[in-house]
């Protein structure tokens, strides 16, 4: 089993029983359209903070594997992940023509052990993406202890998988600092799904890009617990993440 790595609230840490799980398939999604600049960053976030005992000379590489359309349309933003502290000299960039390539290239890449994390970022619900593909990132990540982190935007939607954590993120409000100058990236990151363990709490979060990890934001955020047999409210509604919500530029 994965060793637990710590995300740096001590709430959050607990509900995983310790940390996010290295070499577990976890899975992100956008709490909305709106959403999905910050849910490009969670997936950078949580790729540093699982590789943050790699820090310094050495840090092991993150593989961001990508559709070809959606590179065209929108490449990722180098300084925008500079500023959430990842080098982008440690980034390698995949650019495949379909689901399929992009899912096969991922199995592949999850057996090289000098990865520190491999992204997946996948449009839609696309037929190839169901239990069986999820199963295989999950069983080659068991294998080499490299983490998947499977990025679903443009109209995901929630699909039966092998992930051991489902998370959907939201953007909101950050707090100024001195000088009015801007505040750190603040997100509502909502556990939706945890295997064999408790979920359906939300928190309030900033990321702190010099230690790699979050804290409770500045700003203060309940963590509400989802009431059961309901349908799951979309993380961020209501008037914390207004048109003013902070944006991660990726």
């Amino acid at each position: 089993m994965g060793a637990a790595r710590p995300l740096g609230v001590e709430s959050i840490d607990r509900m995983l029983g310790g940390g996010l799980g290295a070499g577990k398939l976890h899975e992100l999604l956008g709490g909305t359209a709106r959403d999905e600049a910050s849910a490009l960053g969670l997936a950078a976030m949580f790729a540093l903070a699982l590789t943050r005992a790699d820090a310094g000379d050495g840090a092991a590489p993150i593989l961001w594997l990508r559709e070809e359309a959606v590179q065209r349309r929108a490449a990722l933003h180098g300084p925008g992940l500079a500023d959430l502290g990842l080098d982008p000299a440690r980034l390698i960039l995949g650019v495949l023509p379909d689901p399929k390539s992009l899912l096969r290239s991922g199995v592949d890449a999850l057996r090289c052990a000098a990865l520190g994390a491999v992204i997946l970022e996948l449009s839609g619900n696309p037929p190839v993406l169901d239990l069986t593909a999820t199963r295989r990132l999950a069983l080659a990540a068991e294998d080499s202890g490299v983490t998947p982190l499977l990025l679903r935007l443009r109209g995901a939607r929630p699909m039966p998988s092998a992930a051991q954590t489902r998370w959907q993120v939201s953007a909101t409000l950050s707090a100024a600092l001195e000088a009015d100058a801007p505040g750190h990236p603040a997100l509502i990151l909502s556990l939706l799904r945890q295997r064999g363990g408790a979920a359906g709490l939300d928190w309030t979060v900033e990321w702190d890009r010099d230690a790699g990890s979050f804290r409770p934001a500045a700003l203060p955020g309940a963590r509400l617990p989802l009431s059961g047999g309901g349908s799951l409210p979309a993380a961020g509604t209501g008037s914390e993440a207004g048109d003013d919500a902070w944006p991660i530029a990726i």
